[in-house]
């Protein structure tokens, strides 16, 4: 006597994705997230400083309006 078990996966639209397991990122928050806009940044200026974790990093905007962060 032959004994065969069906498997029956789920249709891949219905899968849930995986929880994350890498260290820096949070699970997700169901409050707003905070929002300040690039003018309100930036303060007028085209260039700051941030300092993160006793790194120093420059926020630019450039000529075409774009937004670069470098440490």
């Amino acid at each position: 006597m032959n004994n065969i078990t069906t498997l029956t996966l789920p249709a891949v639209g219905s899968l849930a994705a995986a929880p994350s397991t890498h260290p820096h990122e949070r699970a997700p928050s169901l409050a707003p997230k905070r929002r300040l806009s690039s003018e309100t940044l930036l303060g007028g200026e085209r260039e700051i400083e941030i300092e993160h974790s006793g790194a120093l990093y420059r926020l630019r905007l450039t000529s075409l309006g774009k937004l670069i962060l470098t440490k």
